[in-house]
């Protein structure tokens, strides 16, 4: 099947730390990270767990819900819960999906056969209001997600769709932007009024 750039992401009902959601009703007008585990009570799980949480207002400010998922029950979810705000300093507030069957994991090729047949790998989903499916990346088990990355890119992501722009590499907020060789000339002095530096013909950079 493969799950793509611009696909629509995958709907599911499930059982979570908080409640039964229906995802896409779930994600509402917001977006979305959404992130697994290979299970609970693990090391770098706690850690990505507790760091989503200590991120609960930069996430908010970005209209961004995190959502985690475990192929473990919600009883263990809420029992490593506690460990995670212990260990973290932190309170978890998002819900963790309930995957014991594996169904959505597997929904969402999270199982990759060569790590194991069961357990997830550390994939990550950003996805719109539209429900569309705008990055992903994956990590192996042992390997923590970059929290700065993924606020980096969400925020990339949202500049992009406001103001038509590319962002180069290492952008950050603040920096210059690509202006994409789709926009004119002509239509880039009403959308870029102060102006661009054209380092060629293809490569025209700009200050929001």
């Amino acid at each position: 099947m493969g799950i793509h750039i611009g696909d629509t992401a995958p709907d599911f009902t499930a059982d979570t730390s908080t409640g039964q959601i229906s995802f896409h009703d779930w994600i509402g007008s917001d977006w979305v990270f959404f992130f697994s585990h290979p299970g609970d009570f693990t090391p770098v799980c706690t850690t990505e767990i507790g760091r989503t949480a200590q991120l609960t207002d930069e996430f908010a400010k970005r209209h961004v819900k995190p959502l985690g998922l475990s192929t473990d029950g919600v009883q263990e979810h809420l029992d490593w819960i506690k460990d995670v705000n212990d260990t973290q300093k932190t309170t978890v507030k998002f819900p963790i999906v309930a995957d014991p069957d594996s169904k959505i994991a597997r929904l969402y090729e999270m199982i990759h056969a060569h790590e194991s047949e069961t357990a997830a790998v550390r994939p990550v989903f950003i996805i719109d209001p539209k429900k569309r499916i705008r990055l992903t990346m994956t990590h192996p088990m042992n390997v923590g997600c970059n929290f700065d990355e993924i606020l980096r890119v969400i925020d990339a992501l949202q500049t992009s769709d406001a103001s038509r722009i590319a962002t180069p590499a290492d952008w950050v907020p603040g920096g210059k932007v690509i202006i994409p060789n789709s926009i004119k000339d002509e239509e880039a002095k009403t959308l870029f009024p102060k102006g661009w530096t054209e380092v060629w013909p293809y490569l025209r950079t700009a200050t929001l």
